[in-house]
């Protein structure tokens, strides 16, 4: 079963992009809850490169790796990949007021699958604020 979710971000498409594939800033916007974090993230953007991310609970019970490959890959639009016997994709859609990323994958047979949307929706959520966070800053610091 494919699960989807997807988010507004008000920021350009280039930053957008930017802000999704840069390894410094997974580590501060991948987290689905206050309680976990990203302690490591490797991106080589290109069709046949590796990603990964080292998600673990802040406690240090529990922590898990995410990692695949790209099989595709177009700039500012469109991020394909595999992980396991699995496959996702990820959107970029450009609007007047920013953009949208939309996120598709493959559910697993572990966890309920209103749980892993949840779960993406609350790290999307969390990437958005984080962009909107760097614009206000970006902006601050041009303002001075």
């Amino acid at each position: 079963m494919e699960i989807t979710a997807s988010v507004h971000v008000a920021a350009p498409i280039a930053e957008v992009w930017r802000a999704y594939n840069s390894p410094e800033d997974i580590k501060i916007w991948n987290t689905a809850s206050p309680d976990w974090h990203t302690t490591a993230s490797a991106v080589d953007l290109r069709v046949g490169g590796a990603f990964s991310s080292r998600m673990e609970a802040k406690d240090g019970s529990f922590g898990f790796d995410f990692a695949g490959e790209y099989t595709k890959v177009d700039l500012h639009k469109l991020i394909e990949y595999k992980f396991g016997d699995r496959i996702g994709t990820v959107e970029f859609s450009e609007g007047s007021a920013g953009a949208t990323v939309t996120v598709t994958f493959d559910s697993e047979s572990t966890h309920p699958v209103e749980q892993q949307r949840a779960g993406w929706q609350a790290i999307l959520d969390s990437f958005a604020g984080h962009v909107a966070a760097r614009q206000v800053a970006l902006h601050d610091r041009g303002s001075t």
